[in-house]
C-alpha cells in the first residue's frame, strides 16, 4: 500500500512508522515540512498536491487545529478558522484526493473524545468533531469505485502531557495506539466507521 500520510505531529509521526513497520510506502505531508507541503485549509493547495503525488492507495489524515474558547468567549474567527481547518479541512482531502486514490482505496480522518465527552470550553471542538464523523459516515454511502472512509477518534495523548489539565479524569492512549487503528482503519474492509480510542459511560 503506498499511503499518504497528512500531518507530521505526535500521531501523524506515529502513523507513518505503523505504516512502515507493516511494509508499507508513506509519502509524508506537512504544512511546512514532509516530502511534499501542504495547507489542508486550502482545497487548491490540497488538488495541487494530490496531482503531483501520483498515484496512491490510501490517505490517512492527522492534521487541523481547533482553536477553544468558553463560549460566550468564542470570536467568528476562531469558529471560522476550526472550521475550515479540521471541518472543511478534511472533507477538502477527500474531495481532492478522490480523483487520484487507487480503486478499493481509502479515506482515513480524525476527530476526538469531545465528540462524546465535554470539558471545559470544548463547544467548539465537539461541533467540529461532529461535523467530521457526520461526513464520514454519509460519505461512506457515496464514495465510487470501492473506496473506503473511516475516522479514528482518539482522547488526549499519553505524550501530550501539556494538554492533561484540559482533560480531567481522562484515561490518555498512547500515540502508538492511535496509530494502529488507523492501520486498522486503512487494512481492513470496513467503511463509515468512527474507531473510539476511549471508553464512555453512555
Amino acid at each position: 500500500m503506498r499511503a499518504v500520510v497528512i500531518g507530521n505531529g505526535t500521531i501523524g509521526a506515529a502513523v507513518q512508522k505503523t505504516l512502515v513497520e507493516h511494509g508499507h510506502e508513506v509519502v509524508a505531508v506537512g504544512r511546512t515540512s514532509g516530502e511534499f507541503q501542504a495547507d489542508i485549509s486550502d482545497i487548491e493547495s490540497m488538488r495541487n498536491l494530490f496531482a503531483r503525488i501520483g498515484s496512491f492507495d490510501a490517505v490517512a489524515n492527522a492534521a487541523g487545529d481547533v482553536f477553544p474558547s468558553p463560549l460566550e468567549q468564542t470570536t467568528d474567527e476562531q469558529w471560522a478558522n476550526s472550521i475550515a481547518a479540521k471541518g472543511m479541512g478534511q472533507i477538502n482531502v477527500v474531495r481532492a484526493a478522490l480523483p487520484h486514490v487507487a480503486d478499493s482505496g481509502s479515506f482515513t480522518l480524525v476527530s476526538g473524545v469531545l465528540t462524546d465527552e465535554f470539558t471545559h470550553a470544548a463547544t467548539i471542538g465537539t461541533a467540529v468533531n461532529h461535523l467530521v464523523e457526520g461526513f464520514v459516515k454519509a460519505a461512506a454511502t457515496e464514495l465510487p469505485r470501492g473506496v473506503r472512509i473511516n475516522c479514528v477518534s482518539p482522547t488526549v495523548l499519553t505524550e501530550s502531557e501539556a494538554y492533561y489539565q484540559y482533560f480531567p479524569g481522562f484515561t490518555p492512549v498512547p500515540a502508538a495506539e492511535v496509530a494502529l487503528a488507523y492501520l486498522r482503519a486503512m487494512s481492513n474492509p470496513i467503511t463509515g466507521r468512527i474507531l473510539k480510542l476511549y471508553k464512555t459511560d453512555s
